[in-house]
C-alpha cells in the first residue's frame, strides 16, 4: 500500500499543509475532494488549508487506499516535530511478519493498518532499536517525548500503545508495561444528527437514481460506509424484505429490514444500472463503488439541499438510530440493527434524542 506524507508549510503568514503522494489517479482524485486543494510544482506536493482536523480528515479520506504518515505534522500552536529516521529493512521485516500474524488472526484490515503504522512510528522514534533490547523505559520515553510533547490525540495515543503491546506479546513473548502509563480518557463526543426534514432534503437532492439509492439505503438501514460498498446483489432478499450485511465491523453478520419503498427504489436502480456483482459498482463492472465517489455524491447532495453542516455519511447512520429511538423503538432492537456489541454504545443516542429532551422542563419557565 502506498504512503502519503503530511507536513506543515506557511505562505504569506498563512498556515498550510503539504501532502506528498505518488502519482496515482485514485489518490489524486481523493486529494482533489478537499476544498481549495492545489498542486504546488515547486514543492511537488498538494497544498491544503491548515485546520486542526486535517489529519483525521486525511485518515478518513485515504483509509483503505494509502497510509498517512503525519510524523512531521504538528498543530499550529505546537513546536515543529523533528523528523524521525526512516525504518530500517530489519524493522520493516518485523512489521511485515506482524501484519501476517494479525491477518491470520482475522483482525480487521483497518486495525492491521493502524497497528502496523503505529508500530513503525515507535521503531523510528527508537532509531530502529532491536526489539530484544526494547524495554518499558523506551515506552515511557516514547509516551513523554513523542506523544505528549507533540500533543497527539488521545485516540492516537491509545491505538499506538495497543499496537506496541500486541506486537511484543505476540511476536517477542515480551510484556512491556503500558499499564503504568496513565492513559487519558477518550473524548466523549455526541453523534451528529440531522433532522428528518434535513434527511429528506438530502435524499431528494439528486435526480440520478443511483446516487439517490445509495444515500437512501445508508439512512434506511443505518449502514456504515464499508458495509454499503461490500453489498452484493444477492444480499437484497426482497421477498423476505431484509438486507443481509456480511462481515460488518468486528466481522459480524446481521440482517436489517427494508421497506417496500426501498425495495421499489432498488428495483428501479437495478434496471437502470444493471450491476453484475456488487450492488453498487463503479465504472468497471464487477468492481465496487469507490469511497471517493460516495463522498462526492454526499457533498453534492448537501450543497443542493442547502445544508451548511459538514455532513458525513456516518451522520445518516446516527440519524437513523436517533430517529428510531424517537419513534419508540426498543434500545435492544436498535443495538441489533446497528450491529453494536454492547448496549452502552447504543445508549449514546439517548443523549441526542429530541423526544427525551422534550420532557425536560427548564426552571426558567417557572420564574
Amino acid at each position: 500500500m502506498k504512503t502519503i506524507f503530511v507536513k506543515n508549510a506557511e505562505n504569506k503568514g498563512k498556515q498550510q499543509v503539504l501532502v506528498e503522494l505518488a502519482y496515482d489517479e485514485t489518490l489524486i482524485q481523493k486529494i482533489k475532494l478537499f476544498p481549495n486543494a492545489t498542486w504546488n510544482a515547486r514543492e511537488r506536493a498538494w497544498v491544503l488549508p491548515y485546520s486542526d482536523t486535517i489529519i483525521s480528515d486525511l485518515l478518513a479520506a485515504f483509509r483503505g487506499f494509502a497510509w498517512v504518515d503525519y510524523s512531521q505534522f504538528h498543530k499550529h500552536e505546537a513546536k515543529a516535530i523533528s523528523p524521525l529516521p526512516k525504518l530500517s529493512p530489519d524493522r520493516e521485516k518485523d512489521i511485515e511478519v506482524f501484519i501476517e500474524y494479525m491477518r491470520n488472526r482475522r483482525l480487521s484490515e483497518s486495525t492491521v493498518k493502524q497497528y502496523s503504522s503505529g508500530l513503525a512510528v515507535f521503531f523510528r522514534f527508537l532509531e530502529n532499536k532491536k526489539p530484544e533490547l526494547v524495554g518499558s523505559e523506551d515506552l515511557h520515553n516514547f509516551q513523554r517525548d513523542y506523544i505528549l510533547k507533540n500533543k497527539f490525540s488521545v485516540s492516537y495515543q491509545s491505538g499506538i500503545i495497543n499496537a506496541i503491546k500486541k506486537f511484543f506479546e505476540s511476536q517477542k513473548s515480551k510484556k512491556l508495561d503500558p499499564l503504568s502509563i496513565e492513559r487519558p480518557k477518550r473524548e466523549k463526543r455526541l453523534p451528529q444528527v440531522l433532522s428528518k426534514e434535513e434527511v429528506k432534503a438530502l435524499l431528494n437532492a439528486h435526480q440520478n437514481i443511483k446516487h439517490r439509492t445509495i444515500l437512501s439505503l445508508v439512512y434506511a438501514c443505518g449502514l456504515r460506509r464499508e458495509e454499503l460498498l461490500n453489498l452484493r446483489i444477492e444480499d437484497v432478499e426482497s421477498k423476505r424484505k431484509i438486507l443481509r450485511i456480511n462481515k460488518g465491523k468486528g466481522n459480524k453478520d446481521r440482517i436489517v429490514p427494508i421497506s417496500e419503498r426501498i425495495i421499489e427504489m432498488l428495483r428501479q436502480y437495478f434496471l437502470a444500472a444493471k450491476p453484475t456483482t456488487f450492488l453498487f459498482e463503479g465504472s468497471r463492472p464487477g468492481e465496487p463503488y469507490s469511497e471517493g465517489s460516495i463522498q462526492k455524491v454526499l457533498k453534492s447532495a448537501a450543497k443542493k439541499a442547502k445544508i451548511k453542516k459538514p455532513v458525513t455519511l456516518h451522520w445518516l447512520r446516527h440519524s437513523y438510530a436517533t430517529h428510531l429511538m424517537e419513534s419508540g423503538t426498543d434500545l435492544r432492537m436498535i443495538q441489533m440493527l446497528l450491529g453494536h456489541g454492547s448496549s452502552k454504545t447504543t445508549e449514546i443516542y439517548t443523549h441526542v434524542s429530541q423526544k427525551s429532551l422534550e420532557n425536560v422542563k427548564s426552571p426558567f419557565d417557572d420564574l
